[in-house]
């Protein structure tokens, strides 16, 4: 009789399991989160949400974005996603994957101007399909004593950056601090800066999409006419100003070296700052945008969509979804989260981080000068960080731009479908890499 009865119960609590349901009778939802720094932050509003309330029941989920993919497919996707917004997760959009949420009070609540940022990995028409909950700002790190030292002010113009890193250079420090090992520290730095400190980003990838298969040497926009001169003051940088010993350093070598004072300036973002104050948690810091032209007006930062968040069309349980994602878009909630990431918040009455060392980006997100990676912006079939790493280890520029423009009308020829017919506004990269 024991036995039966066990067996019953485990039947009973296991088809609640199936309808959604906790075993207090709740409404249970899957929430995948994919930032593994921030899962101590996260899980306490998981925990607070479902101390709040009597109905729903959030079980959170950090199995990464590979598991994600392969739930679409099964059919049983997260109820809603938190995940770092790219070409990998945009995809999702692109095939009308995911619920349209222009209708909650979390879209009401955030930056008409980021949308454009949103939009440059593609669109399911007439949707709302992903909300951005965290914007990560990147730019020129600078030591202030080193600077102080040297009487050196932060430079608004290209002249005035190369007249500091003369001055730098003069007096024996190295201006920039470099790690050209790793192939991603050079695309999110050297690279996107150069190129985002120079022309309109969301201007020049429109345009290529547009051309597809006809970017080359007759097209109205390629990489080998637009970005020869901001790639030729990248490398007139790192060939003149970096340490002798760039090729061989890595991302932690440059940690290490500048927080020990090795050199005046580290091109990377926010996330280097916990890694520096390791070893000198009182050296004082600040960011500054790289300029590459001689106007101020183009000074701008570099942004990705740190976080976003999206129900699948497929959740079996949207209300319930929706419900904390109204939670998690409070103010106290998401301005906190962002505090502790050093994040900005993309909605419309933040407060501007409090943390001095980006400051100086504070007037840039403010003012909607900002840009998304270039890097970023080209589906990985291009394997731009490579191409990158080539041209500051000493490769031919025009070379290199060449075969970017060539890599990019070979991917749009192979798209199985026309752009124009899409839904989604942008080629999909999955079938692209699957042939």
């Amino acid at each position: 009789m024991r036995r039966t009865v066990a067996a019953a119960a485990v039947i009973a609590l296991g088809g609640a399991l199936l309808a959604g349901c906790s075993a207090d009778g709740r409404e249970t939802i899957r929430f995948t989160f994919s930032k593994r720094e921030a899962l101590e932050f996260m899980s306490g509003v998981v925990a607070d949400y479902n101390a709040s309330q009597d109905d729903v029941r959030v079980e959170m989920d950090t199995s990464g974005v590979d598991v994600v993919s392969a739930s679409f497919v099964r059919g049983n996707p997260p109820d809603l996603m938190l995940a770092n917004y790219n070409f990998e997760v945009a995809r999702f959009v692109q095939r009308c994957a995911l619920s349209d949420l222009s209708d909650t009070r979390a879209a009401a609540s955030t930056r008409d101007d980021l949308q454009p940022l949103m939009d440059q990995y593609g669109v399911c028409e007439g949707r709302t399909s992903a909300l951005p909950y965290s914007v990560m700002a990147a730019s020129v790190i600078y030591n202030k004593q080193i600077f102080a030292d040297h009487g050196i002010e932060v430079p608004q113009t290209w002249d005035e950056l190369l007249a500091a890193c003369d001055t730098l250079s003069a007096a024996g420090v190295t201006p920039f601090y470099a790690t050209f090992k790793d192939d991603w520290t050079v695309g999110q730095g050297w690279y996107d800066y150069s190129a985002g400190g120079s022309l309109d980003v969301i201007e020049f990838f429109d345009g290529m999409w547009a051309e597809g298969t006809n970017v080359g040497p007759d097209s109205s926009v390629s990489f080998k006419k637009d970005f020869a001169e901001p790639m030729a003051k990248m490398t007139q940088l790192t060939e003149n100003y970096v340490n002798d010993d760039a090729p061989s350093r890595g991302y932690g070598d440059g940690n290490l070296a500048f927080s020990k004072g090795e050199a005046a300036m580290y091109l990377q973002g926010p996330w280097a700052f916990s890694e520096i104050a390791k070893t000198a948690p009182d050296l004082e810091l600040g960011t500054f945008p790289l300029p590459m032209t001689d106007d101020p007006d183009d000074l701008a930062v570099r942004v990705n969509m740190d976080l976003a968040a999206m129900i699948p069309e497929g959740s079996r349980h949207k209300e319930a979804a929706r419900d904390f994602l109204e939670y998690l878009y409070q103010p106290d909630v998401i301005e906190a989260y962002n505090e502790s990431q050093l994040g900005f918040t993309p909605t419309k009455d933040a407060p501007a981080p409090s943390d001095p060392r980006i400051e100086g980006m504070i007037p840039y997100y403010d003012d909607g000068r900002i840009y998304q990676g270039p890097s970023v912006l080209v589906p990985k079939t291009i394997p731009v960080f490579n191409y990158a790493q080539a041209m500051v280890l000493g490769g031919d520029v025009g070379h290199y731009l060449d075969v970017m423009d060539r890599d990019w009308a070979r991917m749009a020829f192979r798209q199985p479908v026309a752009r124009d017919s899409e839904p989604t506004g942008r080629p999909d990269e999955t079938k692209e890499s699957d042939r």
